[in-house]
């Protein structure tokens, strides 16, 4: 805690003050060009990895960026969801996962709840990643290790997209193009950031042509744009 109290009067003292003119918009309220769905791990950084300020990014975080379908009782992502997309105005929505993500490593060990009656509570929500665990045990049987959890991360990323349009407002207006989805992967080692391109199913890392190789569509990929 107290390089995280000196931080707080780094900011104050110094930081804040190089911002003044933003710090004194932001006041009157905000105007985010993007919902940013990702993963509580502390490794993520939405603001550093898209290079933003505060005010541009409307963040929500979970263990897993993990969107509980509508209709789901105490569902806190999807009304800020709807109040992103509603409220806010805001029509582009990115479901952010990551390499070597612990939940998704939880997710595929299955263990009986009764074995992990400490985290009772996590064990629940990862129920809500249900179909990305079955779709990997389905069609990647022979994966294993680092390899498995990052293919585990990038299909939980898709049906994470597939539950955001069980919400009237997104459903609504995705088929217009009034909102937008994206399902992006970022990998911690490097720092890169891949996006998902539905026309040829893969994973394109930004800047990169993606390569048009029908073997290596995502089996769930093609379930909607993102």
């Amino acid at each position: 805690m107290h390089d995280l109290v000196k931080g707080v009067h780094q900011f104050h003292n110094v930081g804040r003050r190089q911002h003044l003119e933003l710090f004194e918009n932001l006041k009157h309220g905000q105007n985010p060009e993007a919902c940013f769905i990702t993963c509580a791990d502390s490794r993520i950084l939405p603001n550093l990895i898209t290079d933003s300020e505060p005010g541009q990014l409307f963040t929500i975080r979970n263990v897993g960026n993990l969107i509980p379908c509508y209709g789901t009782s105490n569902n806190g992502e999807m009304a800020a969801v709807e109040y992103a997309v509603v409220e806010l105005g805001i029509r582009d929505l990115i479901i952010c996962g990551h390499t070597g993500c612990g939940a998704m490593k939880a997710l595929m060990t299955p263990v009986d709840p009764l074995q992990r009656p400490h985290v009772p509570s996590v064990v629940n929500w990862l129920k809500h990643a249900d179909a990305t665990a079955e779709i990997v045990r389905t069609h990647y049987p022979n994966l294993s290790g680092d390899e498995l959890i990052q293919v585990t991360a990038e299909e939980n990323v898709l049906v994470q997209l597939e539950h955001l349009k069980t919400l009237p407002v997104i459903a609504a207006r995705f088929p217009t193009g009034d909102v937008r989805l994206h399902g992006w992967m970022y990998k911690i080692d490097t720092g890169e950031v891949f996006y998902f391109d539905s026309e040829v199913g893969q994973f394109v890392k930004f800047g990169d042509e993606p390569r048009d190789d029908s073997s290596q569509k995502r089996k769930a990929g093609t379930r909607g744009k993102s």
